[in-house]
């Protein structure tokens, strides 16, 4: 009888710890990351007697957590990408919005603006007209302020996003280290504490929604994370910690360190994974570029719109002033170098001037000295090492040659790379100081309209030709185009070509028969002579003036012409009905004027709308490869907590039957208590 009780008891016990597993297994149904949890039975030692081995009931040999490692590590991982693309997709949704967008975009402040300058082109003394030209390029230039304003906020939003991440990472590490201590002890007595590796997996999985990690088990259950190339975050009890930092290249653009101990590393270009990982990426492949690529066509159009005016007259006989800010304004050209952090003079900084808009790239530049005046330039893009060109013969028709490395900063004669060139702004150097160079990353900020009398705009062309009305034959003259270019960034050679051009004598071209003709000037002097074939358009080139200010123009002759035949070309004085610079501003909108290799200058750049398109359309690619990416991870983090709930989760309508299950089997248990006391009492009675 006392064996009987003791097997019913032993029931009783067993039967009870389930029913106890089975409602923590309910009540924690909606828990995050719990894995169900079954008992596991196993037979008592049995007594030997006479007729053999007698069972002596039930024992609990160990509640078990339900849970595959594989299944949970796949919903890590998942966890890490759908973060990642999804940080990535919310920031590249609301630049592809921003860039493509009507009333955002360039695109269309460009157009009005060339639709205005052709309107103003068929009526160039129309004031109205001009008005609009300038009111459009004011709208072109806060359309790129606009953009700036969008992509700076974008990159600021990063860097408190960074920094708020790096607070959880930090949390959950901690929180992991002090899972790990509890495990560790609690596990001392070789059995498993379920709830806390539940608690401890549940904030691995959430740290992974922040930073991608490596988990590797340990054997007394502890978990060692590393993050990066290998740094350890969590080890055992012991958790490092990230910062986020103003970036030492860059102070604008946050950068992460992870500090152990007494030492810190940059970690930032290692880091993947999870929404750190997303912003990180979205930042060095998308947001740089895109506000580089945006400078460089604000700079492009600023360049080239001003240099177009400067060839030409404006109502009032005067030579064309600038629409937009002077792309090398003083107070931009110190803004375009960043000294990087412990240079050995904090004083230290270059000037950056843009010399060629063409040859610009959407790259920044990395400068660092070898010694206190000489320096190497690498491109951040590609890692490759720019080589310098320069102007050996002062001829702007002659190519550049090529400069050897290292370049010397003290030079006088500009060196170019990709476009730009440096000099001192301020402060000494020595060897291992270095620079962060970005030629057009603030270039939509600083672009603005300067013009305000529309009187100002240069639409006539500085030279006209007239036909003597004593000619006989048939030829005829086009207007004169001035093929020598002012230069509107040499204040002295500007202003002394544009002098040379107003005060030089006028030239007569007069056929000496029906195919020859001299140049000569207005005191009959000859100057050339040159051959036509009659009935051809014949182009022609003339230089002028007296050098080293002198200029070539060109023109085309055509027709029949007789002998004694002339045609007079000079300055164009009251030129206000003239529209030929105007005609060749509104060229510029489809010229090619953009990334055109200044050692193969024959390549076809892009223009304008085209450099414009081009990064709408890369943007708007990579918005809808994330959006299918975001699709794809969605999916698969689904799937892989799919997988690790059919194995883990709770599954209500299977405990209740368990709950039934075992209320029967407590309910029997009880039963044979009872038949034990019935018997025991019976013993008594007959006694």
């Amino acid at each position: 009888m006392a064996d009987l009780l003791s097997i019913g008891l032993s029931g009783l016990s067993a039967n009870k710890t389930s029913l106890a597993v089975t409602g923590h297994n309910i009540t924690n149904v909606n828990t995050p990351g719990f894995s169900r949890q079954d008992t596991v039975q196993a037979t008592r030692t049995p007594q030997f007697s006479g007729a053999g081995y007698i069972g002596s009931g039930t024992t609990l040999v160990d509640v078990r957590r339900i849970y595959n490692e594989f299944l949970t590590t796949q919903v890590r991982s998942s966890t890490a990408l759908n973060s990642d693309v999804t940080a990535y997709l919310d920031q590249i949704n609301q630049l592809d919005s921003l860039l493509a967008g009507s009333t955002t975009g360039v695109t269309p402040g460009m157009q009005k603006l060339f639709a205005a300058l052709q309107t103003a082109a068929e009526d160039p003394a129309n004031i109205p007209a001009r008005q609009l030209v300038l009111s459009e390029a004011e709208g072109l230039s806060k359309r790129f302020n606009t953009i700036y304003d969008r992509l700076y906020e974008q990159n600021a939003f990063i860097n408190k996003q960074l920094s708020a991440v790096t607070d959880q990472v930090n949390q959950l590490a901690t929180s992991i280290a002090g899972y790990n201590n509890a495990i560790a002890v609690a596990g001392a007595n070789g059995q498993q504490p379920n709830d806390l590796l539940d608690a401890r997996e549940e904030a691995v999985r959430q740290l992974s929604e922040f930073i991608g990690v490596t988990v590797v088990p340990q054997d007394d259950n502890t978990y060692n994370l590393f993050i990066g190339s290998g740094q350890p975050l969590v080890v055992g009890a012991t958790a490092a910690k990230l910062q986020v930092v103003p970036g030492t290249a860059d102070p604008l653009r946050s950068e992460v360190q992870f500090v152990s101990g007494g030492s810190s590393q940059g970690i930032t270009s290692l880091i993947t994974g999870g929404e750190m990982g997303g912003l990180i990426r979205y930042r060095e492949d998308v947001l740089d570029t895109s506000m580089n690529s945006v400078g460089r066509l604000a700079l492009s159009i600023a360049d080239q719109i001003n240099t177009q005016l400067g060839q030409g007259l404006d109502l009032k006989g005067n030579f064309g002033e600038s629409l937009f800010r002077d792309i090398n304004d003083p107070l931009i050209i110190g803004q375009r170098s960043l000294a990087r952090v412990g240079n050995s003079d904090t004083n230290a900084n270059l000037n950056v001037l843009i010399e060629n808009t063409t040859a610009l790239t959407t790259s920044d530049y990395e400068v660092q000295f070898t010694s206190a005046t000489e320096y190497t330039v690498r491109r951040i893009s590609d890692g490759q090492t720019v080589s310098a060109i320069y102007d050996d013969d002062g001829d702007p028709d002659t190519p550049m040659v090529a400069a050897p490395s290292p370049y010397d900063i003290t030079s006088g004669t500009p060196l170019v790379f990709d476009g730009f060139s440096m000099n001192v702004a301020s402060g000494t150097f020595a060897a291992g100081d270095r620079f962060r160079v970005m030629p057009t990353r603030n270039e939509a900020d600083n672009i603005r309209t300067d013009l305000t009398n529309a009187e100002e705009l240069a639409f006539a062309s500085p030279l006209k030709a007239e036909t003597s009305p004593a000619n006989i034959g048939t030829g005829a003259i086009t207007q004169p185009s001035l093929i020598t270019q002012i230069d509107i960034y040499d204040a002295a050679a500007q202003a002394a070509l544009e002098n040379s051009l107003r005060t030089a004598p006028p030239v007569r071209i007069v056929f000496t028969s029906d195919s020859d003709y001299d140049v000569v000037d207005t005191a009959g002097t000859v100057l050339s002579s040159n051959t036509i074939v009659p009935g051809q358009n014949n182009t022609q080139q003339i230089t002028a003036g007296t050098p080293p200010d002198d200029f070539t123009f060109e023109f085309t002759l055509s027709g029949r012409p007789k002998t004694g035949d002339n045609f007079t070309i000079a300055f164009n004085t009251n030129g206000v009905s003239d529209n030929r610079n105007a005609l060749k501003l509104t060229e510029l909108q489809s010229k090619s004027t953009i990334g055109i290799d200044p050692n193969f200058p024959t390549t076809t750049g892009a223009s304008f709308t085209d450099a414009y398109g081009d990064l709408v359309e890369r943007v708007g690619t990579l918005t809808s490869q994330a959006r299918v990416d975001g699709e794809a991870t969605t999916a698969i983090l689904k799937q892989a907590t799919d997988n690790r709930d059919s194995v883990s989760a709770v599954n209500l309508d299977e405990e209740a039957a368990k709950l039934i299950q075992f209320e029967q089997y407590y309910q029997a248990s009880a039963q044979i208590i009872q038949v034990a006391r019935s018997l025991f009492d019976t013993l008594i009675n007959t006694f």
